[in-house]
């Protein structure tokens, strides 16, 4: 026997033991070391799992916000659009027949008269379908065919409309609702004022009967019929092939006229 021997290894073995990590006695770890408290991921399944759902909870949520946001966003541009631009309107009555007939449904197009600093996208012009407040009730509204424009004379007589003395050759009338109307005298309009008659000239109120439509209760040209589905399209606007002289004041236009 060896005691000295016997010592030297015993007292080698407690040194390296030392210098060693314990765990690495039974075998190197295979795992990343982590700070005292920290939970790995990797060490509990079920942790692993709720990870999993609670970033699927966050996605969903935030898709469900990003589709609200964006049908706000829709929502509201059609708001405006409706404010500013286009506005649905519903035909009520024959008067208009036979281009347009009841229970209709319009667009209008509310920007192209409209005014900023005297400019406009366009002019109101003879032939115009237009939808107004009516001047004796602004609270309601009618729709017409624009006929007399300012500084004009309007005559009717058998029939047919006269513009300074000239036959308006009116294309998109039905004889069947223009026979029994009766005459009209001549009639000056006034500056910022408009004549309009319906198509159904048997069964029409309008200029010839309560006057001159002031151009402010003008808000817009019927443009498109999007419902009954079977008359869906663009309306007809009137075309004149014998275009009528540049009106001719015959009154003092410079001076406005309200009523």
């Amino acid at each position: 026997m060896h005691p000295v021997n016997e010592k030297r290894d015993v007292s080698n073995f407690f040194a390296h033991s030392q210098r060693q990590n314990p765990l690495e006695m039974f075998g190197p770890s295979s795992k990343k070391q982590i700070a005292f408290g920290e939970v790995h991921q990797n060490d509990d399944h079920d942790i692993a799992v709720t990870s999993l759902k609670r970033e699927s909870r966050h996605g969903l949520l935030s898709e469900g916000f990003k589709l609200a946001r964006d049908i706000f966003l829709i929502i509201v541009v059609f708001i405006l659009f409706g404010v500013f631009f286009v506005q649905p309107v519903v035909v009520e009555g024959t008067s208009m027949l036979p281009e347009l007939h009841d229970g209709e449904r319009l667009l209008v197009n509310k920007l192209v008269y409209y005014k900023i600093q005297g400019y406009s996208w366009g002019h109101i012009e003879r032939g115009d379908i237009v939808v107004f407040w009516y001047p004796n009730d602004p609270d309601k509204s009618f729709v017409k065919r624009v006929i007399g424009l300012p500084g004009e004379t309007v005559e009717i007589r058998s029939g047919k409309v006269i513009i300074n003395g000239n036959v308006l050759d009116e294309e998109y009338l039905d004889s069947a609702h223009n026979s029994s109307f009766p005459n009209l005298s001549p009639r000056i309009v006034e500056k910022h004022h408009y004549f309009v008659l319906g198509d159904n000239r048997d069964n029409s109120l309008d200029s010839r009967s309560w006057g001159l439509v002031p151009e402010k209760y003008i808000y817009g040209k019927a443009f498109f019929r999007y419902w009954k589905p079977a008359n869906m399209g663009f309306l007809e606007h009137g075309e004149y092939p014998n275009q009528l002289p540049t009106p001719t004041p015959t009154v003092p236009v410079d001076e406005d006229v309200d009523r």
